[in-house]
């Protein structure tokens, strides 16, 4: 396994950036939200550890690209930025794809995300893909089929029987589709995909600072590994495109999980409900929110 550490320099200068306009712009956070994304420069942090790769396969290894950092983002011309009349970002369940989805846009659509648990193939050529994006145009079709354990088993319910070649817009084979029981894995793994392929549209390239849910990922054992957060870098990069207060966001996400595990509580106690609990997999991140709550608050963890 190795582990890619960088010196607290060229961390520094990745989230802070050498321009003048830009430092005086990360002075403008208040003394917590800047303790809280400095915290990614320390080697020992609790809150954001450095990118390890286990093998060949892993997407660093695989995919030389440019390390993107806050100076980069902010400078590139093609990068996507909501706009009063175009500020809603839709999530549409779906069988169709993109064509289906250009139709479908609204006007306010900053972006528009359509789900799938269809296992989705572009070309005969193709193995597989997770998804397929237009960031120009913002959309994404994005499946959830391979997150789900029973997948690559032989009884799998969702498996094709046959071949069926259809015409251009025919979408019928969609019709009546399998659609497995949604394990708190599965909810997890979906998140942490819709995360990092929005990031993308909004222009935040894969990370290569700290671990980071915009590290990129080519298999399911690596996409597991992937936080669903943000490192500090990518954190400054979204929060300067959306002028988010830092703990509102945390808070936020802290209040829907807390929503689904009080939703939990009341199934397990209803005399007929069957035991889900949706929320399982995500206990590691609520505490990590709660942590970071805690440093934006003042106190000390």
């Amino acid at each position: 396994m190795q582990v890619i550490q960088h010196p607290v320099e060229k961390l520094q200068n990745a989230l802070v950036s050498s321009r003048r306009d830009l430092v005086e712009c990360f002075q403008k956070y208040s003394h917590n939200e800047r303790r809280l994304m400095e915290e990614g420069l320390h080697p020992d942090s609790p809150l954001f550890g450095p990118i390890t790769i286990h093998s060949d396969s892993d997407w660093i290894s695989s995919h030389p690209e440019t390390p993107q950092d806050f100076q980069s983002f902010y400078s590139d011309p093609y990068r996507s930025t909501p706009i009063k009349s175009r500020n809603t970002i839709y999530i549409q369940t779906i069988g169709d794809l993109l064509n289906f989805l250009k139709k479908k846009k609204p006007k306010d659509a900053f972006c528009i995300v359509g789900i799938t648990m269809i296992d989705l193939y572009p070309k005969d050529s193709w193995n597989f893909v997770f998804g397929q994006a237009s960031l120009t145009e913002g959309m994404g079709v994005f499946s959830f089929a391979r997150y789900d354990d029973n997948f690559y088993s032989t009884g799998y319910k969702g498996r094709l029987q046959k071949g069926k070649r259809l015409r251009q817009g025919d979408y019928t084979v969609f019709t009546g589709y399998y659609t497995p029981p949604i394990s708190s894995t599965l909810l997890l793994r979906s998140c942490k995909t819709l995360t990092h392929e929005i990031g993308h549209i909004f222009g935040i390239k894969h990370c290569q600072w700290l671990q980071c849910v915009m590290q990129g990922s080519n298999h399911l054992e690596e996409s597991d590994r992937r936080p669903p957060e943000l490192c500090p870098i990518c954190l400054r990069k979204l929060q300067s495109v959306l002028g988010f207060k830092i703990a509102d966001r945390y808070k936020a996400l802290l209040q829907w999980m807390e929503q689904g595990l009080a939703s939990e509580q009341h199934t397990a106690s209803s005399p007929s409900g069957n035991m889900v609990r949706p929320m399982q997999a995500f206990e590691d991140h609520r505490r990590w929110l709660q942590r970071c709550l805690s440093v934006l608050e003042g106190e000390i963890f």
